[in-house]
């Protein structure tokens, strides 16, 4: 399992993701060679399962470490994805401190929370059980999306959570959140994801956003967001395929 993800983030490096949602071990292993830092593994807005999901890491392989987006705040997916092999989880739609100390407890073992030991594909299926235990609670990452109004709300609690390793705004749900759906750069949207800027900047957390070009992501960038995700696998096929055909036919 690749293990510096959680580490560049700590030390303020830069980290740029693309998002993974269709179930093709081939479409992953294309994504793994073109250099991304990381891979946003979409079990959200999919119909990834564990099972799909290992067979991704498998495709993938040591290359690049993948996050995935979990379904929903869930102790048994927790358990599933990470020990399938997962760099890290991202949980969607978290609004309060009280459910980030609920993934912390679910994605780290003693004595930093209550995670059950199995014997997956990240243990070795077994075979690697001490090494994994030796290194899990350092390597993992463990990180949120603020996507609601509820959350820029709350920001100030949930980053003063110990084991919170970053913050993920969704620009998309949190404009409907606001009675605002899609208009991301409505000023309004631009305020509340600034909040959440100021309050994890203020309190040294990694922050990221999601942007589908790379153009929506950039200013962010310039602001110091380091977590970020750009594109879609769906999207960056079809928008490909229509411009070639657009000049094939001239």
């Amino acid at each position: 399992m690749p293990t510096n993800l959680r580490k560049r983030l700590q030390q303020g490096e830069l980290v740029l993701g693309t998002i993974l949602s269709l179930n093709s071990p081939d479409v992953a292993e294309i994504l793994s060679q073109i250099g991304f830092d990381w891979i946003f593994i979409d079990a959200e807005h999919s119909t990834l399962d564990p099972q799909n999901l290992k067979a991704l890491f498998q495709a993938i392989g040591d290359s690049t470490p993948c996050v995935v987006r979990l379904p929903a705040m869930d102790e048994i997916m927790v358990k599933k994805t990470l020990d399938a092999g997962a760099a890290g989880l991202l949980v969607p739609q978290v609004n309060t401190a009280e459910q980030v100390e609920r993934l912390v407890q679910w994605g780290r073992y003693y004595p930093e929370g209550s995670r059950g030991l199995g014997f997956g594909r990240a243990q070795g299926y077994g075979l690697k059980v001490s090494e994994y235990l030796q290194t899990a609670n350092e390597d993992i990452l463990l990180s949120v999306q603020a996507e609601s109004a509820e959350a820029v709300k709350n920001i100030e609690s949930i980053v003063q959570v110990d084991g919170l390793d970053a913050v993920l705004v969704g620009p998309y749900d949190l404009s409907a959140s606001m009675g605002l759906p899609g208009q991301i750069e409505h000023p309004d949207v631009k305020t509340a994801i600034q909040r959440v800027a100021a309050v994890c900047f203020d309190a040294g957390m990694p922050i990221g956003i999601f942007g589908i070009t790379a153009e929506a992501v950039q200013p962010y960038i310039a602001q110091g967001f380091r977590f970020i995700v750009c594109g879609v696998d769906t999207i960056i096929l079809g928008n490909a395929t229509r411009q070639l055909l657009k000049q094939l036919r001239g």
